[in-house]
């Protein structure tokens, strides 16, 4: 038992005054002279006893009844607390992550917690409750329990750390208060690790659930083959977390018309192709069937129509051939001018820019390429082996700091390659390493060592980029480099011409920060808008030069096939999927953990919580016993004799 407010006991010395008081009282018998002795006698020694014992009776009862008054304004009470001023304070996370849909002992993991969440807490208890995506702040669980009932998984995860801080939040700032911070999960693996300890000044408590079965099929990632007939080759590729799985059947949609059904077999790496018509805008969808988690079941792609990406080659006495072979017509749309006789006007129209071997830029052509940049334009600078640093560097400056320096004689080798740059990434399978080298006999130093896409051998940059720009410091005539003739160069133009105008591709996955270019023309007072079912939102856009750039971020936050619309007119389709990466359902050690408490029963952890949270106080029934003293005081004077 514990006193809200025990310096009432000081109190207690008040007792002696109805002690004083008894004893003040005990007066001596006067004796008289009486002819009946014999009677009287008898008479004398029984009232005497009876008269001690009814005062005693009253003296105790008095004594009691003060001393329940005293106790009832100290105001005692039951609690698990060490003091009620120490209130109690609990906040909870409930992990409405993919993996959560794993079923357990009593259904799917999350609808089970919110059972238990809304059953074993006091409806009047106040409480903080916060998602991966919502948070609800001193409430009860009357308020938010329909809320609760109705919560829906959430594409984002947040790992314990942010957890934790988050939950940091949600508390007072009273520094005597109780806090539990109460961790509900399956705690499923992320990209970064386990928190090792849990340095806080909460109370900690970790209930990991675990599903019955971690069995998990999921379709992993898509890709087109294009052909030269009517058809294309799409290839699936799925994942499974399953080892005696042996196939897994797959359903082919266009938008929702079933047209073809296949299987993945564990022989062929659970890979399988669909031949599909080769036809702009066509809405995609594949189907697996997984009883365990869903979300990744069902994927969507889009085969949009792709714009010719616009290509200007600015000649000075240079052959552009090489360049005219790699930027294809089935791709790209090829212009070659010389440099004496370029139409400026035809800059505002082109997404690339190739200055092939221009011996000095004109202020006029740096202006107006600093202005074609700023509008989402990029360029590729081949200098000359006679051109003009100064002017070179006049260009350079428009994107950086850094700068070229004059031309350096001397036989280089081109052994670097930035494997992770995305111009290269998707271009080996591995890190090659023992290629042919090309070489240059001469080249133009540059100022640093970063933003390198290809290096010499003494990790001088060969080829870097500077925000819009990429910058070779070398001549690629043949006789100073042999780069032309090497395999590098296809792939290594190709993809900035691609980088140029991003068309957008097969899917995006949503919540992550994705880029596309759509190919027109928009006034200044028209924007674009994404549009799925009744849905409608206006992305983040830009409007440059030939070309609309569109970011999504936040939005969409849902799988499916979206529209992008212009004046009610739909100009072409983007498809958006989940991301995979809560599909392989695997979980930390919490073991490993230290500075927490790691409980594996929700329930009990729920009720302990709630008793710890309740509080019973006596004051009632002292004041009861103190009343019910004074009534058998009353009659005890009333009735005994």
């Amino acid at each position: 038992m514990q006193f809200l407010y025990p310096e009432y006991f000081y109190a207690l010395p008040a007792l002696l005054i109805p002690i004083f008081i008894h004893l003040f009282q005990l007066r001596r018998f006067k004796k008289y002279a009486f002819t009946n002795v014999a009677i009287l006698q008898k008479i004398r020694f029984q009232t005497r006893k009876s008269s001690q014992l009814k005062k005693w009776l009253i003296l105790i009862l008095r004594l009691l009844a003060m001393a329940c008054i005293i106790i009832a304004f100290s105001q005692p009470y039951f609690s698990n607390q060490k003091s009620i001023d120490a209130a109690s304070e609990t906040v909870l996370y409930l992990d409405n992550s993919f993996s959560m849909q794993a079923l357990g002992a009593n259904g799917p993991l999350f609808k089970r917690a919110i059972q238990d969440v809304i059953s074993e807490i006091d409806e009047e208890q106040k409480i903080s409750l916060f998602t991966n995506d919502i948070s609800y702040q001193s409430t009860t669980i009357k308020v938010i329990k329909n809320k609760l009932l109705n919560l829906n998984y959430s594409p984002n995860q947040l790992n314990l750390s942010n957890v934790i801080f988050k939950g940091k939040s949600l508390f007072s700032n009273s520094k005597s208060s109780l806090k539990t911070l109460l961790v509900i999960s399956d705690f499923q693996k992320q990209d970064q690790e386990l928190l090792a300890d849990i340095d806080t000044t909460l109370r900690v408590i970790l209930v990991p659930l675990s599903p019955l079965d971690i069995s998990n099929d999921y379709i992993d990632k898509i890709s087109i083959v294009p052909s030269l007939n009517a058809n294309n080759l799409l290839n699936v590729t799925a994942k499974t977390n399953t080892k005696s799985r042996d196939s897994i059947a797959i359903t082919l949609f266009e938008s929702d018309k079933i047209i073809g059904k296949s299987i993945l077999e564990k022989s062929k790496n659970y890979k399988t192709s669909f031949v599909i018509q080769k036809k702009d805008g066509f809405k995609g969808k594949l189907f697996i069937e997984d009883s365990q988690v869903y979300y990744d079941d069902t994927f969507y792609f889009n085969i949009p129509k792709k714009s010719k990406i616009s290509v200007l080659a600015i000649n000075d006495n240079t052959s552009s051939m090489f360049l005219k072979k790699i930027y294809s017509k089935d791709e790209f749309i090829f212009k070659s001018q010389d440099y004496k006789a370029l139409d400026f006007s035809k800059i505002k129209n082109t997404d690339l820019i190739v200055l092939n071997g221009v011996n000095d830029i004109s202020i006029a052509l740096k202006n107006s390429l600093k202005d074609f940049m700023t509008n989402g334009g990029i360029i590729v600078l081949i200098p000359s082996g006679k051109g003009s640093v100064y002017s070179y560097n006049r260009l350079i400056s428009t994107q950086t700091s850094h700068s070229l320096k004059p031309i350096k004689i001397q036989e280089k080798r081109i052994t670097g390659i930035e494997f992770d740059h995305f111009i290269l990434r998707e271009v080996f399978k591995t890190k090659v390493t023992n290629f042919q080298y090309p070489s240059v006999n001469s080249y133009y130093p540059v100022t640093t060592f970063t933003n390198k896409i290809l290096s010499f051998e003494d990790q001088q940059a060969f080829l870097c980029q500077f925000n819009s720009l990429f910058v070779f410091t070398a001549s690629l005539d043949l006789k100073n480099s042999n780069f032309k003739k090497s395999p590098l160069i296809v792939p290594t133009l190709y993809n900035i011409g691609r980088y140029s105008l991003a068309n957008p591709p097969l899917q995006y996955f949503t919540e992550v920060k994705n880029s596309f270019d759509l190919k027109l023309e928009l006034q200044k007072d028209r924007i674009l808008k994404l549009s799925r079912n009744k849905e409608e939102f206006i992305p983040l856009q830009l409007n440059l030069n030939s070309k609309v750039r569109i970011t999504t971020e936040k939005l969409p936050n849902e799988p499916g096939h979206y529209a992008v619309i212009k004046n009610n007119d739909t100009i072409t389709h983007i498809s958006y999927n989940y991301n995979r990466k809560e599909s392989l359902l695997a979980y930390y050690n919490l073991s490993d953990i230290k500075g927490c408490i790691i409980n594996n029963s929700l329930p009990i952890t729920l009720k302990n919580i709630n008793s710890e949270s309740n509080v019973t106080w006596l004051w009632k029934w002292f004041i009861i016993f103190a009343l019910t003293l004074l009534a058998f005081e009353m009659l005890i004077l009333k009735y005994f004799k």
